[in-house]
């Protein structure tokens, strides 16, 4: 998955994650912050691939 994917999952997980809290929707909450977590992951291993890529490993 590209960099820009795992931004875009993370904003959507953030906005989930704020709509759940200001609806009062623990399950929406904890949710968003699985996708915001999820999009933080997903970045660093393309973060991860392109410096081995770069290091010519």
């Amino acid at each position: 998955m590209g960099k820009a994917k795992a931004k875009a999952k993370q904003a959507k997980g953030k906005m989930k994650e704020t709509a759940g809290k200001a609806m009062g929707d623990r399950q929406m909450q904890v949710e968003g912050r699985g996708e915001e977590l999820a999009g933080k992951a997903q970045e660093a291993a393309h973060d991860t691939g392109e410096r081995m890529r770069k290091s010519g490993r």
